[in-house]
């Protein structure tokens, strides 16, 4: 009967770290947004109205970009707004920013193309042009791949300074912050 019971509590405890690896695999799973653009807080925000008439902020995964008042902080905005000029976005949001907008993966429709999917992912262009830095405090939540490309695209924007790269000393917007 012992053993019995030993047995019973051994499946019940293997049962609930199985039951516990699946709900992690569902929190990390990533909601799906989908909607138009109502405006470009700054390079790397921007508040949607969804398809279900909802107004959410999203700030885009792994990248941060300078802020307003910093230099290149207009061009940054600028360059997310024409990036997303079609309107029409979808986003990945595998969790929530402190700030209760949504922390995302953003995908938008080339603009020389109204009938094309959403397939550019807006963070790594915004690199690319230099008009953000690939935020390496948060390096560790891209799945290898994704850091991968992130590290590369921003290495190449330094070596041919484009955007902000073409500042002696570009300083990275958290670095800005902190000082104000």
């Amino acid at each position: 009967m012992a053993s019995a019971t030993r047995a019973t509590r051994a499946l019940l405890g293997a049962g609930a770290v199985v039951a516990g690896i699946l709900l992690s695999m569902v929190a990390v799973h990533a909601d799906e947004i989908r909607g138009t653009v109502l405006r470009v807080a700054d390079g790397d925000t921007i508040l949607v109205l969804t398809t279900d008439s909802r107004r959410r902020s999203i700030r885009i995964v792994g990248i941060d970009a300078p802020e307003s008042a910093q230099p290149f902080g207009r061009e940054s905005r600028e360059s997310l707004a024409r990036l997303v000029a079609g309107g029409e976005v979808r986003a990945e949001c595998p969790k929530p920013s402190g700030s209760g907008g949504l922390v995302c993966n953003v995908w938008a429709r080339p603009t020389d193309c109204a009938t094309c999917a959403q397939t550019i992912n807006v963070g790594l262009a915004q690199i690319a042009a230099g008009m953000a830095w690939w935020y390496r405090r948060y390096a560790m939540e891209q799945v290898p791949e994704v850091r991968a490309r992130y590290e590369a695209e921003e290495q190449t924007a330094r070596a041919h300074k484009r955007g902000l790269w073409a500042d002696a000393k570009p300083v990275p917007p958290w670095d800005w912050r902190r000082a104000r």
